[in-house]
């Protein structure tokens, strides 16, 4: 069994038990604002920054593609609405992750419309379980999205938190916004997907496509500095 799919069975276990807790709850709540922190082109740690703006950008924009899903099955039923809200808050990452691209020039993923497809195909075939289903792949969603923007705000904190704080005001921000998604999927009955077998394929998809566009990114990420040395060397 694969790492994501382990974490995916200890998280829904817990989602069937009915021991898995807001994530909110876990920690004190951030409020935020966006301001300019002197981050430039020049100033930073170039190869983290390209990294974790490409990341989170696939991961944001496969995240509208699972929202979008499951509005087009569930967009008149009364859950539309919360959906919706959830949505428009992702837009808004995405929004600011474009603009970010742009400020630090970083190039999106090659799998855009890879994820495209399948984004959108994970949300609409959960919502077709029902409510129950979409809400529980949202859980496993956000859960993995809060864990790995946590795991961003420790890197940039341990590199130079002050020079990076812009960047940290909207992880962070973005952060908290999750982990509400997390919660509404638990308020609206994640946990009562009936048949253990579709809750765990539910949780295991979106676990696995969370983790999925964040490896992939990484992984071209490696190997573009790993040949950007070697021709470095090449030249020297």
């Amino acid at each position: 069994m694969s790492c994501a799919a382990r974490a995916a069975v200890r998280s829904l276990w817990r989602l069937r038990a009915g021991t898995l807790r807001p994530l909110t709850a876990y920690g004190r709540r951030i409020g935020v604002r966006f301001y300019s922190s002197g981050m430039t082109l020049d100033n930073v740690n170039r190869a983290a920054v390209d990294r974790i703006i490409r990341v989170d950008h696939a991961g944001e924009y496969g995240a509208n593609r699972i929202y979008a899903g499951q509005m087009a099955v569930l967009g008149r039923t009364s859950v539309g609405p919360v959906i919706q809200k959830m949505w428009d808050q992702e837009k808004d990452h995405l929004k600011k992750f474009n603009e970010l691209m742009v400020a630090f020039r970083v190039r999106p993923t090659i799998l855009m419309p890879f994820w495209n497809v399948v984004g959108f195909a994970l949300g609409a075939g959960t919502a077709l379980l029902g409510k129950e289903g979409a809400m529980a792949c949202t859980v496993a969603v956000e859960e993995s999205i809060a864990h790995h923007y946590n795991n961003q705000i420790r890197t940039l904190m341990e590199k130079d938190p002050e020079k990076y704080e812009e960047l940290l005001q909207v992880i962070r921000k973005f952060r908290d916004e999750e982990l509400e998604h997390h919660d509404i999927g638990l308020e609206h009955d994640a946990q009562l997907v009936g048949d253990l077998p579709l809750l765990f394929a539910c949780g295991t998809l979106g676990t696995l496509f969370g983790r999925g566009v964040r490896g992939f990114c990484v992984l071209r990420s490696r190997f573009h500095c790993n040949h950007q040395r070697k021709q470095t060397k090449t030249v020297l």
